[in-house]
């Protein structure tokens, strides 16, 4: 009988990770083994361990909230690592890492002759076109969509709007496409419109038989606007090891088992130095924001390119050395990680295999299966427990439509339920330990970006819950299918009761606000 694989890991004491595990694990595990990455030992593929242990280390003592991990050489995972509740079954919100893989879809399109990289954007759009169309518009071609050199001056303000598109091409376009850079993800959304123009389905659609079938990438998902367009620019979500993949193929000139999934001249296109970029704040030989754009790829030091998305999701290719770095994370230095990437992993290779080393081995293998965000667990019990367990309090009229919240505390966790104008909503938490779980509150609070995945009414999350002082409860609670997190702090007062809900990018970034207001009850009598 097969065996599930975490579940074989599991039994072996070896968790989630897996590391290293190819050849003592049973040839049925890896059923799909034309699709599943390869395992190996880093020292087998010229990695040092200390080297991989020294970044997961150093993410954790700088704070950088990394999710999940996993590093390839010459086409083997030699590491891999989730900070629970992250775990690999999850997909992960990639944001504007989503971007090279419509550039894909793109260069996917090309290749079908739907269309070429110097088509004129308004060709496209004949019913969306500005009554006069300026000289600049007109010259705008895909290539400038690619490459982030639409001619604009600041990011075309389009997402209040039912017609992107044609909101997009009523923008001035102030000067010469191909001239300048800025970054700009509705030009993304513009290749995703057209893909979606030129073969009737979303990007997503298109993708799957094309990229995600041949790579084993399941489950995938993508936002779309208003008129059911995918967003392009942000709101894909896949797993890490599909992230891995993508950047294996990349690497690998876009054969994939054999078959070439992608043309070489296309990639090659794609990731090399089209234009100047701009961002970040250190100086260009330190900075990886200054070393050029491609088609929807950064280029980065160490001659390397990558995807990456807000707040910290990245798929690195560095093909000097034949590796793929893919991590996902919510932080606030996303320059800080790649420091990391540069110092630690990048620092760990060789030129050739390296002995076996059997101590740093066990080591790595034990920190990547233990690990772990932090929770904050001060207190699991309180002398006021007994009088709101499970008691209502009536919430004040308020611009969430909250009318009612309860406690109901077990042995070692509880339960948070609100109840809004659309019924009763629960949150079950662990004392000390995450609960997982799925709910019907929207994960819209949180983000960055006001689009949500067609169709999805249930989200999962891992919560945790402590007491903070005796009249202050805590719950944590992390949409772990999202790179972020909320806080809901509960402070009662004899028969009152405050709730303030701070969402994870208010806590990273103090200039960010939660617009949720603090809601006031009383114990009902």
């Amino acid at each position: 009988m097969q065996l599930n694989r975490r579940l074989f890991l599991k039994q072996l004491g070896f968790g989630a990770a897996g590391i290293g595990l190819l050849s003592s694990l049973p040839g049925e595990v890896w059923a799909k083994g034309t699709t599943r990455l390869l395992r190996s030992t880093p020292e087998a593929q010229g990695i040092s361990s200390a080297g991989l242990l020294n970044f997961a280390n150093a993410v954790e003592t700088q704070k950088l909230n990394v999710h999940s991990m996993m590093v390839l050489r010459h086409g083997n995972v030699v590491a891999e690592g989730w900070w629970a509740p992250y775990a690999p079954d999850l997909k992960h919100t990639l944001y504007s890492l989503s971007k090279s893989f419509t550039s894909t879809a793109v260069g996917m399109a090309v290749t079908e002759k739907r269309l070429t990289v110097d088509d004129k954007v308004i060709k496209f759009f004949p019913d969306d076109v500005p009554a006069t169309v300026s000289e600049n518009l007109a010259a705008m071609r895909v290539k400038d969509l690619l490459t982030m050199s639409t001619g604009h001056d600041k990011e075309p303000a389009v997402r209040a709007e039912k017609n992107w598109a044609k909101a997009f091409l009523a923008q001035p376009v102030e000067h010469q496409p191909g001239t300048f850079f800025l970054y700009n993800s509705i030009a993304t959304y513009m290749l995703s419109a057209i893909v979606q123009k030129l073969t009737g389905q979303t990007v997503l659609a298109y993708l799957k038989p094309r990229l995600f079938d041949p790579l084993g990438i399941e489950g995938a998902d993508w936002e779309v606007n208003p008129q059911g367009i995918n967003t392009g620019g942000w709101g894909l979500r896949v797993k890490t090891e599909d992230i891995a993949k993508f950047g294996q193929l990349y690497l690998q000139k876009g054969v994939w088992n054999g078959k070439k999934i992608l043309p070489a001249n296309w990639i090659e296109d794609a990731t090399k130095f089209e234009i100047q970029s701009k961002g970040g704040s250190r100086k260009k030989e330190e900075n990886d924001w200054l070393q050029g754009y491609g088609y929807q790829f950064w280029r980065c030091r160490n001659d390397a390119y990558r995807g990456d998305g807000a707040y910290g999701q990245y798929c690195i290719v560095l093909p000097k050395v034949d590796m793929v770095v893919a991590i996902t994370s919510e932080t606030g230095d996303m320059q800080a990680v790649l420091d990391n990437v540069w110092n630690h992993i990048l620092g760990a290779v060789k030129d050739k295999a390296l002995p076996a080393d059997a101590k740093a081995q066990t080591d790595l293998k034990q920190k990547l299966t233990s690990l772990a965000l932090p929770l904050q667990n001060v207190q699991s019990t309180s002398p006021i427990i007994a009088q709101i367990d499970n008691k209502t309090f009536n919430i004040a009229e308020n611009a969430l439509h909250v009318k009612a919240v309860s406690l109901n505390f077990g042995k070692d966790g509880g339960i948070f339920r609100i109840q809004d104008d659309k019924g009763e909503h629960r949150i079950n938490c662990g004392m000390g330990r995450w609960v997982e779980k799925e709910t019907d509150l929207s994960a819209l609070p949180l983000k960055l970006t006001p689009t949500l995945i067609p169709g999805e009414t249930q989200t999962k999350i891992a919560s945790s819950g402590t007491w903070t002082d005796p009249n202050t409860f805590v719950l944590t609670v992390r949409f772990i299918e999202t790179a972020h997190y909320e806080t809901i702090t509960c402070n009662f007062d004899k028969d009152t009761v405050k709730v303030e809900f701070r969402k994870s990018l208010a806590i990273l970034n103090s200039a960010i606000k939660d617009d949720r207001p603090v809601l006031q009850g009383r114990l009902l009598a």
